[in-house]
């Protein structure tokens, strides 16, 4: 399935799970079982939903979901948001470290992608974007990702949900983790008056009718 278009990161190749040969030989039966069910599924009826592997042959990648109202202090405040319009979609990020707004990011996504979709490539991207941001040395690499997609959180929780950009998230939050980055995620109800949250939200309708990605960052 297309999914991103123009993005500048680099991901992994999401079908390459197998590690030994016996998994190749359990996933290639799984593969021809779900192939039967699909052809005979259609001999009846057609199918309105994906037909996906559920079990897969190692464990997936583990991220911190938090409580909005949790007391820890995080040096750094990630929003993400998607905007899925009749015009197109699009992606906002706004990134405030020691509560100071330092970056905004929108950026126009393939029309073909869904809401969801633009949440999670967001939430990616911002992650990708961490890399960039300097610290002191003295100052903790502690990060809460705040998103208002209920589903996007429910994915990450969920073990059993394999998809592409779920995936993709918890591979480089674990990533940056063995970077001594301590990164949490939580959902925030969209709009309810938080400035920074809204301002996601506006980058991301903004998005739609740019040709390419913006950043903008604050001294």
């Amino acid at each position: 399935m297309e999914i991103i278009c123009s993005l500048k990161f680099s991901t992994s190749n999401d079908a390459l799970y197998i590690l030994t040969g016996n998994a190749l030989v359990e996933l290639k039966t799984e593969e021809a079982a779900s192939l039967y069910r699909i052809t005979k599924d259609r001999q009846n009826q057609l199918l309105n939903h994906e037909t996906e592997h559920q079990d897969w042959t190692r464990l997936a990648d583990t991220v911190r979901i938090t409580e909005q109202n949790e007391t820890m202090e995080h040096t750094i405040h990630i929003y993400t948001d998607g905007s899925k319009t009749e015009q197109g979609v699009g992606l906002g990020i706004a990134i405030c470290v020691n509560k100071k707004l330092t970056h905004q990011i929108k950026h126009k996504l393939n029309n073909r992608c869904s809401n969801n979709e633009a949440e999670q490539t967001a939430i990616l991207k911002a992650l990708h974007t961490l890399e960039t941001i300097k610290l002191d040395s003295n100052t903790p690499r502690t990060v809460k990702v705040f998103t208002d997609s209920k589903i996007t959180i429910f994915s990450l929780k969920n073990a059993k949900n394999r998809k592409h950009l779920i995936e993709e998230i918890r591979r480089k939050t674990n990533d940056l983790e063995k970077e001594n980055w301590h990164i949490d995620f939580t959902w925030i109800k969209a709009h309810a008056g938080n400035s920074r949250n809204d301002l996601a939200d506006k980058l991301a309708k903004e998005a739609i009718k740019t040709a390419k990605c913006v950043i903008t960052k604050f001294r």
